[in-house]
């Protein structure tokens, strides 16, 4: 089977070098797929599967260009980023991988909280500078503060179990409950988490309903010097608005692992016509004001990337590509 890969990352290299895969022809590619990527016409004639993450963009324009296109496979959870309408009604099989980066997004997530709490980066930044002032970098302990989870899965729930053995406060906020896991935390409403919570973080799903779930109003909610946390996905938060919240001084700190407009937003911003860069360009503006706060930490959408997660990510990936050719339907979402 022909397959293309697109955003093919440096630290996916390695399974390649040492996995054999002789039922596949592959071809690598860095770049995400979008409307303006330049395919040739062998290429679009001859790919039987396209292998994308959350970057790629695969509209119903992009699939109709591929002759024999029969799957579609994202390498992550979410997947909003494929018409999965079009493939329904086109018979193109479309595939994610529902777990594997749970215990490295949750450890990545403490990180984070950690080192707002205490300061790391600042005080690291003044030691480079010689300019070390020991009152600027007091903390706090985890086991007087309390933490907001929104979205219970496989990662919340991981979180739920660090917090808990941190002896933190744990609030969940789920649709669905989890017996095994309420014993380390309490469910409750939505509005009761933002304003409880000392420490809120992220980890749902995007979709229509969760678009911008943390917005001016819940910002202003939150408790005062409260910190926010978003290892999902950057439409989550309204990034504008929480510039404003943490210059005001309302918010304690913030740490993002993703960030609205990804793709704009941690490259140099461009100066061009396309419309889906010109309706980001507010979005990265606000981020590089962002960049330059004390008590703000972005990272580059890495939350996931250990060896371990990745090894399991495509593991997951081919098997289900192996299992649909054999009549099965693993983490097939059509």
């Amino acid at each position: 089977m022909k397959m293309l890969m697109f955003d093919f990352r440096d630290s996916e290299k390695e399974y390649f070098e040492t996995h054999e895969l002789p039922d596949f022809e592959i071809e690598f590619i860095k770049e995400p797929l979008n409307e303006m990527s330049g395919l040739t016409e062998k290429q679009l004639e001859e790919t039987d599967i396209l292998s994308v993450f959350i970057t790629s963009n695969i509209t119903e324009n992009i699939i109709k260009k591929f002759k024999n296109l029969r799957i579609i496979t994202t390498r992550s959870t979410g997947y909003n980023h494929i018409d999965l309408k079009y493939c329904t009604q086109n018979n193109i099989a479309v595939f994610n991988v529902g777990r594997y980066g749970e215990s490295s997004v949750a450890q990545f997530t403490f990180m984070l909280i950690l080192a707002l709490l205490r300061k790391l980066i600042p005080s690291y930044l003044d030691v480079q500078k010689g300019l070390i002032s020991h009152p600027l970098y007091e903390g706090r302990n985890l086991e007087n503060l309390s933490i907001g989870i929104i979205g219970c899965g496989s990662i919340g729930s991981s979180v739920a179990k660090i917090a808990n053995s941190f002896g933190m406060k744990v609030y969940i906020c789920s649709p669905v409950k989890n017996n095994d896991i309420a014993k380390f935390g309490e469910y409750c409403e939505f509005k009761e988490l933002i304003k409880n919570s000392d420490v809120v973080t992220l980890h749902l799903p995007y979709t229509k309903d969760s678009y911008h779930i943390i917005d001016e109003k819940i910002l202003k909610e939150m408790k005062k010097g409260a910190l926010l946390i978003n290892t999902a996905r950057g439409e989550l938060v309204d990034i504008i608005a929480l510039y404003n919240n943490l210059i005001s001084g309302h918010l304690g700190g913030a740490a993002l692992d993703t960030v609205e407009c990804e793709n704009i937003a941690v490259n140099d911003i461009p100066i061009d016509t396309n419309p889906e860069n010109s309706k980001c360009l507010t979005k990265a503006l606000a981020l590089q004001k962002l960049l330059g706060m004390t008590n703000v930490i972005v990272t580059p959408h890495i939350a996931y990337n250990t060896k371990d997660s990745i090894e399991k990510l495509l593991d997951v990936t081919f098997n289900n590509i192996r299992d649909y050719s054999k009549g099965l339907h693993s983490n097939q979402l059509r």
